[in-house]
């Protein structure tokens, strides 16, 4: 893995499917010893994790499944612990006042390495209704049949 490039370990595919994403973030993550090294083996699953602030206005990363590294003994670390996430002062003060409106949430998008540093992209989003999640469906299946005969026209 080479250093300085954004590295894509682990993909929030389901927070687009139930989320309009409205605005991302980039934040750093706290991790304990043997965190970073089952981070870059890939062994990340962000799919029921969230994000919130807390009551000191901390933004913690709820619920991200790291396993346990192998060779890492008893100084292994909990896979499920809450995590906190590194930003601004700035970012945390609007991001307090936008999910404080009806409807919004902050989710994990999808973990990278950059610079050798652990980072993951917090989305805001707004949550979808059914019929949004159908409609988008649609939208994706009209795609690929107007690809596909674009594709057999040209072959053909």
């Amino acid at each position: 893995m080479p250093k300085g490039k954004g590295a894509t370990i682990a993909q929030n595919k389901k927070a687009s499917h139930d989320f309009f994403i409205e605005e991302t973030y980039e934040a750093g993550i706290v991790l304990q010893g043997t965190e970073i090294k089952s981070i870059r083996a890939g062994r990340v699953n962000l799919k029921d994790s969230h994000a919130r602030i807390d009551h000191r206005g901390e933004v913690q990363l709820i619920n991200m499944h790291i396993a346990p590294y192998e060779q890492g003994n008893r100084f292994n670390h909990e896979p499920t612990r809450t995590r906190k996430l590194l930003l601004h002062r700035k970012e945390i003060d609007k991001l307090v006042g936008l999910t404080q409106q009806k409807g919004y949430a902050l989710v994990p998008l999808k973990m990278y390495i950059k610079n050798g540093f652990a980072k993951v992209l917090i989305g805001l989003g707004r949550g979808k209704k059914q019929y949004d999640k159908r409609d988008d469906l649609k939208q994706k299946q009209m795609k690929r049949d107007i690809d596909r005969a674009l594709k057999d026209r040209t072959l053909g």
